[in-house]
Formats: structure tokens, sequence, C-alpha cells
């Protein structure tokens, strides 16, 4: 993927992370489509912007999906890069028995959605100059919050998943993964002003110029969230384990989460 001159779709776009570089995504001079839920939303992403366009989507539905592929190739046929990004997090007690439906709610979400999507514009894109796939998972698909199990898990998931998609697509379609930290965002109540995460314009800045770097990474690494990234691989991992859910659960009994 060139820095300009794409056709770019990103789910999530009406808010957070997905808002912030879908807008400097079209400012770098790329044509770019936000998906999402809500219309109102995906409209404040995209006002002022020529060369943005917005289309709803349920990530939850199959059917829903496979409509809106073939709504945004009809309309946009130079389509090369597609970021997934919409997502959600929900905190659980897994120490008894309760209700699933978070759970399950979480793995469609996340886990089907992206999956889903990806099928549904792969054949697309193989034909595509600069064909890029672009899945965003978390700092915490390497060191799990114990609070936020299946978000972590499904996170770890997305990883291994991007792993084999970027070895079946060798050059065919470039595959990148951003792995998030703690971001300030409304991901959870509360996370957009939690002191100790990383300010959104910070973190989309920094991945816009690690992304402006010639050839691109297979992953794009903000420094912030390296620490969890490398754990393992560091002989951290314990360690790391622990100051983060030691941290994260002071942060609730505070009232911060």
């Amino acid at each position: 993927m060139t820095p300009t001159g794409n056709t770019i779709l990103i789910t999530g776009g009406g808010s957070g992370i997905g808002a912030a570089l879908a807008q400097r995504l079209h400012d770098a001079g790329n044509s770019v489509i936000v998906a999402g839920r809500r219309q109102e939303a995906l409209d404040e992403t995209i006002a002022g912007r020529e060369r943005m366009s917005a289309v709803t989507l349920d990530i939850d539905d199959p059917a829903a999906i496979t409509a809106f592929a073939a709504r945004v190739l009809a309309d946009h046929p130079a389509l090369n890069v597609v970021i997934n990004n919409a997502g959600i997090m929900k905190l659980e007690d897994i120490t008894a028995k309760r209700d699933l439906a978070d759970v399950e709610a979480t793995i469609v979400t996340n886990l089907l959605g992206p999956i889903r999507l990806i099928d549904a514009f792969v054949d697309h894109l193989k034909m595509q100059d600069g064909a890029t796939i672009v899945n965003l998972t978390s700092g915490l698909a390497f060191v799990p919050l114990t609070a936020a199990p299946t978000y972590s898990a499904t996170k770890a998931a997305i990883h291994s998943y991007t792993v084999s998609l970027r070895r079946a697509l060798e050059g065919q379609v470039a595959v990148i993964e951003i792995a998030p930290p703690g971001v300030q965002t409304a991901l959870t109540p509360g996370q957009e002003t939690r002191p100790g995460y990383m300010p959104l314009d910070a973190f989309a800045d920094e991945v816009m110029a690690l992304w402006a770097e010639l050839p691109p990474s297979n992953e794009i690494l903000v420094e912030r969230v390296r620490p969890l990234r490398n754990a393992e691989a560091d002989h951290r991992f314990p360690e790391t384990l622990g100051q983060l859910n030691e941290s994260a659960e002071r942060a609730r009994a505070a009232g911060n989460a």
C-alpha cells in the first residue's frame, strides 16, 4: 500500500480509533469509506471531507455483510484496502456460572465479523494494485486482561488469523496488524479520560508515521504497546501479566474503570 491514492474501507469508523485513522488517511490523500452501525456518528466523521463517504453496517449480521460488500464494490470499484477496526469490550466475572450473552456477542463482533468481512472482499482485493488488509488487534492479544477474558481471547485469535492470512495471501494482498495499547476512547465506560491510557490523537499520529515507512512492516506497533507485544519473547510474561492486571484492578477500585 502506497501512502496516497487508495480507496480504503474502515469499520467502526464512527468514533475512536476508527474515526481518527479514517480522517488522517483521507487527509493523506486517500478516498475513505467509513462503516458502522450509527449513521449520525459516521456523518460526524466524514463532515467537511470531500473524499469520504459513509455506509451503515451491522457487523454481527452475515447477510448484512454480504449486502454491504456488494453495495461498496458497486459504488467504489477501486477499493483496495480493508481495515477491520470494529470491536466491543465487556468486563466479565468468570469465577462463577453466568449469562454468556456478552461472551457470544464479543466473539461475533470481534472475531466472526472481521473473518466474514475479509471473506466478502478477498476475491476483489486480489485483483487490485496495492491491495491491503489491516486488522486491529490489541496489546491484550499478547498479555490478557483477566477482567476482559473474551475480548482478550478474540484479539489473540485475530492476531493468529492475521498471521495465517498473511502467509496465505503472500504476493497477492499485503496483510498488516495494528495492535493498540490502551487508548483513550469510548470502548469502555470512562476510558476516554482514563489516566494512563494513550491519548487518541497521539496514538493515531504515531500509527500514521509508522505506516508511512516504506516498505511497511507486518505489524504497526506504537512504543507504548511494545512491552505487551514483546513480553513473552523477552521472558517477562508473568511479571507483565501481573502488572497489567494489578494496575487495572486498582483503577476499577478507584472508580476509573
